[in-house]
C-alpha cells in the first residue's frame, strides 16, 4: 500500500522511515528543499524521557499570573484576536485540573519510554551520528522550596519505570563540574542517568537519507495547498513545487506530520484538532573553552531553560509563547537565553557568534500527541508534540506503523486514536 506522509520534520522522516520498515510504499512531501528545515531545526536537543509532566499542570496558571507582563518570561501569552487562540487557552487551562494534569503525565511517560528503546534500536541498526550523548540529563533547581519537591518527583517517575534520582549540590557538581562556578545558587538536583542528547537536524537529515536510499521518495519544495476529498475519504492533495507548477499527488493512504500547520489544513475536512502553534526560541553558539563547558545536558526548572552539548556547539532553548504563527526572532528573549549562559558559564562559548533561532511547537493543550487514525478511514495523524517532538519521535513512529499495520501498538495508557487494532 502507498502512504503519503505530509511533512519531513523528524517526526515525518521517523514516520516514514518506520512504515517502509513495515512493508508500505512511502513517500514524503514537504515545502523545505530538505529534512528538517522548521521546527526540528534547532530544538533543545534533548530526549528528556524524565520530563513527561506536561506544561498544563496545576501550577501553571499561578505561574503564568506571576510570570505576566515580562517580556524575557519563560510563559509569554500575546493575546489575538483569533478564537482558535482563546479556545486552545481555555482548553489548557482545564488540562491544568490536577486529574488530567496526572492522566496526560502518564500518557506521555508511557509513550517517552517506548521511543527511548525505539531510538537506540535505530541508532544500533543504522549506526547514524548526531552529535549524541549518553550521559543523562541534570534537572535544576535553585531555591529550596523547588527542591523540596524532587523526592516526589523521583518516586512517580519510578512508577513509570523512568530511573531518576535526588542529587545534593555536591553530587550534581560531580556529575558535571562545569556548574562549578554557580555552585553557590544552587539548591540541588534530579538526575536522570538514562536520558540522552543529540542534535535533532542531523539525526532527521541523516535518517531521511538512508529513507531515501530504502526507497522512499521524498518531494521537497513542494508546498500542499488543499486537500481534495469526497465521500468521507481522501483523494489526494494539490501541490505547488518550486518552479511554479501545480499539480497533484495521490495515494492509497495519508500521514498528517505537519505540526502547527496540522489544524488549518484539515479543517475543511471537519477535522478540529485541538493543536496551537507555542514559539520556542534556542541559541547555538560555539564552543570558547570545550574543556569548561558541559557535556551533560542541563534544564534549569526555574527558567525552563535546557542546554545540549552538540560537539563543538552549545545549543541554549526554551521559553514559550503564544503568538500565533509569528516566526519573528523577539531580540529580547534570545538575550534572557545568552544571559543565563554566560551567567552559568562565563567565557566558556562565543556568544558573539551565537545563531538565533525562533520555531512554532504544534502544542495539544495537554501536551499529549494525537496518534492514529482520523474520521477519515485513510486519513492518519501523527503530529501536536509539543516540546516533545524530538523525544517521542521515533516511539510515535514505530507506534502508528504498528497501527497501520493492524496491530495494537505496545504502550499503555496512550489514547491512541481510532481502532488499534
Amino acid at each position: 500500500m502507498h502512504v503519503l506522509v505530509l511533512g519531513a520534520g523528524v517526526t515525518g522522516v521517523t514516520t516514514a522511515w518506520y512504515l517502509a520498515r513495515a512493508g508500505f510504499e512511502v513517500s514524503v512531501v514537504d515545502r523545505q528543499p530538505e529534512a528538517a528545515l522548521e521546527t526540528s531545526y534547532a530544538n533543545g536537543g534533548q530526549i528528556s524521557i524524565s520530563h513527561p509532566e506536561p506544561w498544563a499542570n496545576p501550577a501553571a496558571p499561578l505561574n503564568a499570573l506571576r510570570w505576566f507582563g515580562r517580556e524575557d518570561a519563560p510563559l509569554l501569552f500575546r493575546p489575538h484576536a483569533d478564537p482558535a487562540q482563546w479556545a486552545w487557552t481555555l482548553a489548557f487551562l482545564r488540562e491544568c485540573l490536577p486529574h488530567r494534569a496526572r492522566r496526560n503525565t502518564a500518557a506521555i511517560a508511557s509513550l517517552a519510554v517506548h521511543s527511548g528503546e525505539r531510538l537506540r534500536a535505530l541508532r544500533a541498526e543504522t549506526g547514524i551520528a548526531y552529535d549524541h550523548l549518553e550521559r543523562g540529563i541534570l534537572h535544576l533547581f535553585f531555591t529550596p522550596q523547588e527542591f523540596a519537591r524532587v523526592g516526589a518527583k523521583v518516586a512517580e517517575l519510578a512508577t513509570y519505570g523512568i530511573q531518576a534520582r535526588s542529587c545534593s549540590r555536591d553530587e550534581c557538581l560531580a556529575i558535571e563540574p562545569a556548574l562549578a562556578g554557580t555552585a553557590g545558587e544552587l539548591a540541588g538536583g534530579l538526575y536522570a542517568p538514562n536520558d540522552e542528547s543529540g542534535d535533532a537536524f542531523r539525526f532527521t537529515q541523516a535518517l531521511a537519507e538512508r529513507a531515501a536510499q530504502a526507497g522512499v521518495r521524498f518531494h521537497y519544495n513542494t508546498t500542499i495547498t488543499r486537500i481534495d476529498h469526497s465521500g468521507g475519504r481522501m483523494n489526494g492533495i494539490e501541490v505547488h513545487d518550486a518552479e511554479g507548477r501545480n499539480g497533484g499527488l495521490t495515494a492509497a493512504a495519508y500521514v498528517l506530520c505537519l505540526g502547527s500547520y496540522s489544524r488549518p489544513l484539515v479543517a475543511p475536512l471537519g477535522e478540529q484538532l485541538p493543536i496551537y502553534p507555542v514559539k520556542g526560541y534556542s541559541v547555538t553558539v560555539p564552543l570558547r573553552d570545550p574543556q569548561r563547558a558541559p557535556s551533560v545536558s542541563l534544564t534549569d526548572e526555574s527558567r525552563r531553560i535546557v542546554c545540549s552539548r552538540l560537539g563543538d556547539r552549545l545549543r541554549v532553548a526554551g521559553t514559550a509563547e503564544l503568538n500565533g504563527y509569528n516566526t519573528e526572532i523577539n531580540l529580547a528573549r534570545c538575550q534572557a537565553i545568552l544571559d543565563w549562559l554566560e551567567a552559568r558559564f562565563p567565557d566558556v562559548t562565543d556568544t558573539a557568534g551565537a545563531h538565533l533561532w525562533a520555531g512554532l511547537r504544534p502544542a495539544t493543550p495537554g501536551n499529549v500527541p494525537l496518534i492514529g487514525r482520523s474520521r477519515l478511514p485513510n486519513l492518519w495523524y501523527n503530529t501536536g508534540h509539543g516540546t516533545l517532538g524530538w523525544t517521542l519521535a521515533c516511539g510515535s513512529a514505530s507506534c502508528l506503523a504498528d497501527l497501520m499495520s493492524g496491530r495494537r501498538a505496545p504502550v499503555p495508557h496512550f489514547p491512541f486514536l481510532g481502532n488499534e487494532a
